[in-house]
């Protein structure tokens, strides 16, 4: 099993990759990832020469009947109270799910972070002895043709499902006037960093060891109640997973993954004190997925926030992956609840925006609470597309009925494709917050047309929105994307979350911004 497409980003003009360093190390002597583009090690022997392969597999789709049972079963919601984490953070707390790697050494490539084509080494240094030195001619590779499974789901009978969810009354909130603001001033970023690696192999949090997370990504977050932070992962994998992007055979897939933190000094990263478990050291898939390509690959969170002692979750149903890097194909985008502090989760089966030929907006949702009304900022499945803004009176969020969107200056019903693009350009993976400090909104999102995730601020949701400011450039950091916003940034200190395609894992970042003028 491996899954394509939540990648593809244009990197721009080639820029003078930084100078080489060292893999970070945590304390506990683990090497982790860096998402820098780096120059090579200088002392390292130039790498062999890459022989041709014996073989050249060219993959042909292979239609396959594939019996889906409907409806969907109902999601395991199997919990435990997590153990404390010990003391000694080097200290492996269930060595009897996951052996204590040994001391890595300096002078070997242990870390795990090797790039996608790892495997080639073998195959070079084999190459090299048998071939290139021996004067034989080069051999032509041999073209196979290797059978690819694409599946054709057939639904068939299955067994019982969620019970069926009564229907909210409808409400149809008449049209009413939205003007835009006048435009904020442009922001400053007077510096932007990486402050530390937050998931995987070799993080100070040591995702891998306690919680069986060794490749993830996204990081969206919002305060759950005071003093503590959720911080949701996409499609996540253990035990059994290699650099490369997501995806692996036998690698302990599950489609998300929640964990908290009350870390407050976010100057040197970010800490995780639990993750939300099903057993003891493994963290638990919130949202179920069917997990069968062409009906429901997998199931990505999008935003989150809470309202008194509910927690909402915005998501989007993968209906597959592009092989067109940067598209994906969505069901339909909804809204999850949990009443047990984001344990448990029920995806409510009327608040969906179902992608009518593939072509509907608010598939990837950003939302919002402010004043009363929650505030949806959304773009259509994959990168290409526009920011449209929704907006719900708090009490109805679960009503689809009861959503204005907003369309050439009025908040107006049942219009969520007339939506009016609320800055030129195309998006994705936005993060939205309210600004207590300043006063205005700010809004990330990858830019991919431009090679970066970038950041504009407004006086009010539907704008007017500055021109963009980049926060990252994928020339810095290849395959980046993401950019979701930590709710305790300042109007001067943005820390967001950035993933990274090839190590697959999250990180921090901060951006330091000028003061207004």
């Amino acid at each position: 099993m491996v899954l394509t497409g939540y990648v593809g980003i244009p990197v721009p003009a080639q820029a003078a990759p930084h100078p080489w360093a060292p893999l970070p190390v945590n304390e506990c002597g683990e090497a982790g990832f860096d998402p820098l583009d780096r120059a090579p090690d200088p002392s390292a022997p130039p790498p062999p020469l890459v022989p041709v392969p014996p073989q050249i597999d060219i993959p042909i789709p292979v239609p396959q009947l594939t019996p889906v049972p409907v409806p969907d079963p109902p999601h395991d919601n199997t919990r435990i109270v997590a153990d404390p984490l010990p003391a000694d953070p080097c200290r492996n707390p269930c060595p009897d799910i996951r052996d204590t790697p040994e001391p890595e050494s300096s002078d070997e490539d242990e870390d795990g972070a090797a790039p996608p084509e790892s495997g080639s080494g073998s195959g070079s240094a084999a190459g090299s002895s048998s071939g290139s030195g021996s004067g034989d001619p080069v051999k032509l590779p041999r073209i196979q043709i290797e059978p690819e499974i694409e599946p054709i789901p057939i639904p068939v009978p299955g067994g019982p499902g969620e019970p069926p969810q009564p229907a909210p009354p409808p409400v149809v909130n008449p049209a009413e006037p939205g003007p835009v603001a006048s435009p904020a001033a442009l922001p400053r970023v007077e510096s932007a960093r990486l402050v530390e690696q937050v998931t995987g192999h070799g993080s100070p949090n040591r995702t891998d060891m306690r919680w069986q997370v060794d490749g993830t990504d996204l990081g969206l977050m919002w305060e759950t109640k005071p003093g503590e932070i959720a911080v949701v992962f996409g499609d996540t994998f253990g035990a059994g997973w290699v650099p490369g992007g997501a995806g692996g055979d036998d690698a302990d897939w599950r489609s998300n993954i929640l964990a908290y933190s009350t870390d407050r000094d976010l100057s040197d990263g970010l800490r995780l004190d639990t993750m939300v478990q099903d057993s003891r050291c493994h963290a638990a898939e919130l949202l179920g997925s069917r997990k069968i390509e062409n009906w429901e690959t997998t199931t990505i969170p999008t935003s989150g926030f809470a309202l008194g002692e509910r927690q909402y979750m915005s998501y989007m149903s993968v209906n597959r992956w592009s092989r067109i890097p940067g598209l994906w194909w969505t069901n339909y985008g909804g809204i999850a609840y949990s009443d047990d502090n984001g344990s448990t989760w029920v995806k409510d089966q009327h608040a969906k925006w179902e992608n009518l030929f593939g072509l509907s907006r608010f598939q990837v949702a950003a939302m919002v609470p402010h004043g009363d009304h929650v505030y949806m900022f959304g773009t259509p499945n994959g990168r290409v597309g526009v920011i449209g803004l929704a907006r719900v009176p708090k009490d109805h969020v679960l009503n689809k009925t009861a959503y204005q969107y907003w369309v050439n200056g009025t908040w107006a019903p049942a219009s969520e494709n007339l939506a009016t693009p609320l800055v030129p350009g195309i998006a994705s993976e936005l993060s939205v917050r309210f600004d207590t400090e300043s006063g205005l909104w700010q809004m990330s999102y990858l830019d991919s047309a431009r090679g970066a995730i970038v950041l504009r601020t407004a006086a009010q949701p539907q704008g007017l929105w500055t021109e963009p400011v980049p926060l990252v450039s994928t020339a810095d950091y290849p395959k980046a994307y993401g950019g979701f916003i930590h709710p305790w940034s300042t109007g001067r200190d943005l820390y967001f979350t950035l993933s990274e395609w090839d190590s697959y894992n999250v990180y921090l970042m901060h951006a330091r911004l000028a003061p207004p003028d």
